[in-house]
Order: structure tokens, then C-alpha cells, then sequence
């Protein structure tokens, strides 16, 4: 199960509790919590989304522009 899962599975379980708090009070705050960790889960898929994305472009820039090994640097005289 991966973390926004877990985080969806959090916010469920909150729901749970507000529908058996006997008071008001309780029930808006189980209510917020199940906000939040829904919250949570869709910012951890965004997030997962974006290292997706980054991964994906590198390994493009990588096809299409190699990068080339010398034995000598570049630009540099040796010396320091």
C-alpha cells in the first residue's frame, strides 16, 4: 500500500468515527481530520506525479544529448 493509499485509508477511518461521535463537536472535528488526510493523499499523488515526471524527462535528456567522456577537462589548465 503506498503512502497516499494509506492516507486515503486514515481519512476513511475518520469518517468512521464522525458518524458514531454522539456530539457535534467530535463529529466536526473527526470530519476535519478526514479532510486533511484526504488533503494529504492528494498532494503525496501530485508529488508523486512530479518525481514521475522529472524521472521521465531525465531519462529522455539523457537519450537524446549523452553525455561524452574525455581524459582531458575542459577549460582547465591543471593547474590551482
Amino acid at each position: 500500500m503506498n503512502t497516499s493509499d494509506r492516507f486515503l485509508k486514515f481519512a476513511a477511518e475518520c469518517q468512521v468515527m464522525a458518524k458514531f461521535s454522539p456530539s457535534s463537536e467530535n463529529r466536526a472535528v473527526w470530519r476535519g481530520l478526514a479532510q486533511r488526510w484526504t488533503r494529504c493523499a492528494e498532494l503525496m499523488d501530485h508529488q508523486d506525479l512530479e518525481d514521475h515526471s522529472r524521472r521521465s524527462l531525465k531519462r529522455h535528456l539523457k537519450a537524446v544529448h549523452p553525455v561524452r567522456h574525455t581524459n582531458q577537462q575542459q577549460g582547465s589548465s591543471g593547474n590551482f
